[in-house]
Formats: structure tokens, C-alpha cells, sequence
């Protein structure tokens, strides 16, 4: 299934469609503000499994990440020390995903790593998704590649690709081919692992 949302005004009937599919473990791949993304309800683990299965990770030897609303649901599901929470605090929401160790409100296929990727994209859509559904979001990128980029960042190509494997594909727009940067806060001094879309001064 192919919907179209915009993102400057994101329709609650439309978002309430993807909410009561991701409630009753079903996937979805919207748009984020770097690259578009395949997600579902984080705290749904069978529906984790399968995104797991779809894009060949092994979760206990890979972070997983997730998509909070707000700054005070991080807490729910990361260990926030202040010196993470004012860096967050000035760069989400925004193209970054920050590993912080997990806290219990998480299950237990997180915890193989202790460790959780946060991330809180500047997109309307998906923000709101998060919002009525009350859980956060896990997520991923789609395949990204190189030889034929527009099936990364055409919704319609996306929705061709995966129309088998998700159940469904918001069309939010032509999306980006770079990922988020990715930053360490398990370690200190905190650390960029990956630069991507977002710039970060951890001086």
C-alpha cells in the first residue's frame, strides 16, 4: 500500500492508518530527514525480528535504533546523563542518532548490546506517527545503492521495491541518499562514529 502524506501537513487519518498498522505488528517505510527508513513499534519484538530478517541484521551484534517524539521519552528507553542531555537538547530534533546505553523500558532483543541508537528526525511525518503512536519507532535506512539511487528516494520506486515485504509506503516526498551522523555518548569524550547529513561541534 502507497499513501501520500505531506509533511507540512500531515493528514491524521492518513497517519492513522500507518499508527493501526504498526499497533497490529505491521512495517512501514516513511520518510525521515535524511534518507527514507523502514520502521516499526519498538516495543513490538516479532515485528523487530522481522525488519531484522528483511535487512539481514543480527541484532545482538548490531545497534538498533529507535525514533523518540520528545526529549522527555528518551529517558523512558536511555540512560540520560546531563552532559548527553544538553548536547541532544541543542541538535534534536535533527540528522543525528546518538548511542546511548539502554534502560529497562526497552525489551530484550536492545539489550544484547546495551546500547540503543536515539534518533529524533526533523520530519513532521514520522514525528507525528511517533506521537499518536505513543511507543517510539524502530528503525533502519532502506537499502541504499549507489547504481540506482532513485530506489532509495523515489516513494513510488520504494513502494515497488518493498511493497512485498512492508505493508506500507508513505509517500512524503523525493528523500535524501545520506544517512545521519552518528555519535557515541557510551564513551567519553563522546565520539562521531559516522559523518553523515548533520554537523556536530563536540568540542
Amino acid at each position: 500500500m502507497l499513501t501520500k502524506i505531506y509533511p507540512e501537513n500531515p493528514n491524521p487519518k492518513e497517519i492513522d492508518k500507518v499508527v493501526n498498522i504498526l499497533q497490529d505488528s505491521g512495517l512501514a517505510i516513511y520518510p525521515t530527514d535524511t534518507m527514507y527508513a523502514i520502521g516499526c513499534d519498538a516495543l513490538n519484538v516479532r515485528a523487530v525480528e522481522n525488519i531484522c530478517r528483511i535487512k539481514q541484521v543480527n541484532p545482538s551484534k548490531s545497534n538498533l535504533s529507535i525514533i523518540c517524539y520528545d526529549l522527555s521519552s528518551i529517558s523512558e528507553y536511555a540512560k540520560v546523563s546531563n552532559a548527553v542531555f544538553k548536547l541532544i537538547r541543542d541538535y534534536l530534533p535533527g540528522p543525528f542518532t546518538f548511542i546511548l546505553p539502554t534502560s529497562s523500558g526497552l525489551p530484550k532483543i536492545y539489550k544484547n548490546r546495551k546500547e540503543v541508537g536515539i534518533r529524533m528526525p526533523d520530519n513532521p511525518i514520522i514525528m507525528e506517527i511517533c506521537r499518536r503512536l505513543g511507543h517510539p519507532v524502530m528503525t533502519m535506512s532502506v537499502h541504499y545503492d549507489e547504481d540506482e539511487p532513485e530506489y532509495s528516494t523515489d516513494p513510488e520506486l520504494i513502494h515497488e521495491r518493498y511493497e512485498e515485504v512492508v505493508d506500507i509506503v508513505i509517500d512524503g516526498g523525493i528523500g535524501d541518499t545520506e544517512g545521519s551522523t552518528v555519535v557515541d555518548c557510551t564513551v567519553e569524550p563522546f565520539e562521531i562514529i559516522r559523518q553523515g547529513k548533520g554537523f556536530i561541534d563536540l568540542s
